[in-house]
Formats: structure tokens, sequence, C-alpha cells
């Protein structure tokens, strides 16, 4: 009989609340993850974005980042320019490493919902170069089975594996599942993991802790030497949730802005670089440095 080691039980639930968001009166945010670093390692933040703008003024624009990763996954509608468009279900990892500017205007009527995670990158890769890698939902490996249906962005995970590079070890997995229907799936017990309900509600390992939408529930963690089990059942609605998984790295961040560093001496470097125009656009990036899959 399979050894399924310990399993993965909810020890925090979180209902983060949808706030004004920086996009104006039709933005709305909810700050999933943020400024609790030293339990979410390597997660920084982790931001729901929902925008339904009802006007044609523009908005955004570009900005700096460096230091970390950021994970996008839309949930609804599309974001980008006539360079790049991400559309439902598309999925991104961009590199920022050691500096980079990108640009995230929307012009006209539109209405999307984005996940965007900032993800720390190991010491050793901090200030590697940028790159941009895009998945698109049609191209995301995906299985069905027993009413749940699992498409995964990153990592290994339920016999499927995502071709996206990580620097970090790192699970992304979108699950649908419908009204009673259940996955159980092996993790790294050592990965700091959780879910975030989109909608419906799920019962998670083996007491059942409840998870309703709009929710987080941090999981419990084991040694590197185990297994683990994710077991997840839905409610009487169906539900869909995001996986999250990855490898803490313990490596202290000072975060200031849109920079993530080592040093505070390395913010001021960092804020110097971009205002003297040493960070290059992410549109200007070599064919080596973007991949589509």
């Amino acid at each position: 009989m399979e050894n399924q080691g310990i399993i993965r039980n909810v020890i925090n639930v979180k209902t983060p609340p949808a706030q004004p968001g920086f996009l104006g009166p039709d933005h709305t945010a909810r700050a999933v993850i943020h400024q609790e670093f030293e339990y979410s390692d390597p997660f920084i933040v982790l931001m729901d974005d929902f925008l339904d703008k009802k006007d044609d003024t523009p908005v955004g624009g570009p900005h700096p980042h460096a230091g970390f990763e950021t994970v996008s996954l839309l949930l609804e509608g599309e974001i980008g320019d006539e360079a790049h468009t991400m559309k439902q279900g598309d999925f991104q990892v961009m590199t920022a490493g050691s500096g980079i500017v990108h640009t995230e205007t929307i012009e006209g009527r539109s209405r999307m919902r984005l996940l965007q995670m900032w993800l720390n990158l190991p010491k050793a890769d901090r200030w590697t170069a940028p790159r941009v890698q895009d998945l698109t939902f049609e191209n995301a490996p995906t299985v069905e089975n027993n009413g749940a249906k699992t498409v995964l962005y990153s990592g290994s995970f339920a016999g499927l594996r995502s071709p996206v590079q990580n620097y970090v070890p790192l699970i992304v997995a979108d699950i649908t599942l419908q009204p009673g229907a259940s996955v159980s799936e092996s993790l790294p017990a050592s990965y700091n993991a959780f879910l975030y309900v989109i909608n419906g509600d799920v019962r998670v390992g083996d007491e059942a802790s409840l998870l309703e939408t709009n929710q987080i529930g941090w999981l419990s963690r084991g040694s590197a030497n185990e297994a683990s089990k994710l077991h997840i059942v839905a409610g009487a609605a169906g539900a869909r949730v995001v996986l999250y998984a990855a490898e803490p790295q313990h490596d202290e961040i000072v975060s200031y802005g849109p920079f993530i560093s080592d040093t505070q001496e390395e913010i001021k470097a960092l804020y110097s670089d971009f205002r003297h125009g040493k960070m290059k656009h992410v549109s200007t990036l070599p064919d080596t440095q973007r991949f589509h899959y």
C-alpha cells in the first residue's frame, strides 16, 4: 500500500476584503497575501484584481520591477497590448531579476480578473537576467477525472508536468470540481502551500476544514523526506480553487515599492538605475529571453 505520508490540513484561514484598487473606481483588489513573508516564504504578495472599466480613459502605465518574479494567472477577460495579449486562462512568469520595466495599460472598456503573485527568487539568482515565459490556456497540461478538472501551469502535479521553467520549485494548479467531486493528490511535504477559492466551497484534509469563496487556506507542512497528500472535496454547488505550492527559500528580504532585495543599499541602487534609464523595457528583450509555450 502506498505511503501517503502526512495529510495536508488547513491551519489558517483568511478572508481578504475587497478594497479600492489603484486603477480608479472600477478597480477592486483583494490582498490575498501581504506583509507576512515570515510565514508565506517564498510567496511575497498575491493580489486578486478585478476591473470592470466602463469608460475609454486609459489606466495603468509603465513601471519597474527587480529582485523577484511576477506570476500571473488571468481568470477572466484580456489584458495587454498589440505586442502581447493575455487571454482568459493564460499564465505568465516574468522574471524581473536585475531589473525590467513593463507596461500594463488598459485603454478602453474592459472587464478582467487577474491573480498576480510576487515570488521570491533564490538569493543566488536574485539578479539574474530578466526573462518572460507565457503559457496559453490551450497549451496548459490538463486532466479530467470523476468530475474534477485540473489545469497545471507550473511544476508537477496530478500526473502532469508544466513546461514553465522555475528558479524556485513552484506548483500552480487551477482545479474545478463538480458538486461533490474530489481530488486526492501528492504534494512535496516541505512545500509551503495554500488554496484560494475562486467560487463555491470545499472541504480540505482529514479534518474536512471548510473553505469558501474568496478565502485563502494555508496548509500544514512536513519535512523534505516525507510524503504528503492533498485531499479536497467540493460542496453542493461545486467549486473552483487555485493551488499554489512552492519550496521556501529561508532568505530574509528587503521590500520597498516595486523592488525586492537583500539590503537597503541595493534598493537605492535600483531606484538610481531606473531613474537613469538603465532598466530595459520588457518589449526589448531578445528572443532568447522570451519563451512561448
